[in-house]
């Protein structure tokens, strides 16, 4: 029954922060499995949505620690989104055009520190509160706030491409 009821939040918050189909549905179902070996630790002092989203981030950081890093610059997740900055941009059809702007901003999102992005995709995605967000990762509510404009801040400039192109 708590598979069911949040298997497709856990999943949408670990593609949001790996990036890929793959690795967020393992990290998916090792989230559940941990949640299920703990569950007897769970003291029910923090909400059960809390909990089970602290497992999943927990786990996400552990596979984005084992990643090499990559540094890209903002030329090259241009080339990689496939965002051409071409006259006739205006040609393009709705959907293709919303097509890459939503990979352009899924490449700079993955871009981000983890910290910050963990917090956006609980804000933006995810539709949690400040307040929820604080308590599933432990911080003050102005840490938090702290990440998310400062994240935002970041995804602006690495998509200020995207602007100068339409």
């Amino acid at each position: 029954m708590l598979v069911r009821r949040w298997e497709r939040q856990i999943y949408g918050l670990t593609l949001r922060m790996l990036g890929r189909d793959d690795e967020a549905r393992d990290a998916t179902q090792e989230t559940f499995l941990s949640a299920y070996r703990n569950l007897s630790k769970f003291r029910g002092e923090a909400k059960f949505s809390s909990w089970i989203y602290r497992i999943a981030l927990n786990i996400c950081n552990t596979r984005l620690r084992g990643r090499p890093r990559n540094l890209i610059s903002l030329d090259e997740q241009r080339e990689a989104t496939g965002f051409e900055l071409a006259a006739d941009t205006e040609d393009l059809g709705s959907n293709i055009q919303q097509q890459q702007v939503t990979r352009a901003v899924r490449r700079a999102l993955q871009g981000l520190p983890a910290e910050m992005r963990q917090v956006i995709v609980m804000k933006e995605y995810e539709g949690l509160k400040f307040s929820e967000i604080a308590d599933i990762l432990g911080l003050p509510v102005s840490t938090v706030k702290t990440r998310m404009y400062t994240g935002l801040s970041e995804l602006r400039k690495r998509l200020e491409h995207l602007r100068e192109a339409m």
